[in-house]
């Protein structure tokens, strides 16, 4: 297992979740599938260079969501939920959304106008993809 986790202080965001963010990433990538051992709160920490505080309050986090599971003695784990990795990609997703909606509705568009721009953003994206293809 790696886990070389990329953190960064200029990101905006805390170290834990940002923690959180890279291990849900590993677990909807199939990186680490459900059951999978974590890494040890102490060796998360000396590998990602941040505390091991920091490290806990992460793994605290992920127990809290259900995402991973920690048996005394034995470690933390991902927790073996069916389709685990589809609800995080779900969970992502929703969030991406809603950040859209706050954007669009600070620059005064109604979800309509919302709407509108992503169907047509994804027709752009068809056109494009079948005129690559074409050109092969």
């Amino acid at each position: 297992m790696t886990f070389d986790f990329i953190l960064s202080q200029t990101d905006g965001r805390p170290m834990y979740v940002q923690i959180i963010n890279q291990i849900k990433q590993r677990i909807t990538s199939g990186d680490w599938p459900l059951g999978e051992k974590l890494p040890s709160i102490r060796e998360l920490a000396v590998a990602a260079k941040v505390s091991v505080i920091t490290v806990k309050r992460a793994y605290q986090e992920l127990e809290g969501e259900g995402v991973i599971v920690t048996q005394q003695g034995k470690g933390s784990f991902v927790a073996q939920i069916n389709n685990l990795s589809g609800q995080l990609k779900e969970q992502e997703m929703n969030e991406h959304l809603k950040e859209a909606m706050i954007i669009a509705e600070s620059l005064g568009l109604a979800v309509e106008q919302l709407q509108k721009r992503l169907l047509d953003l994804h027709q752009q994206q068809n056109e494009k993809l079948t005129m690559e293809q074409g050109n092969d």
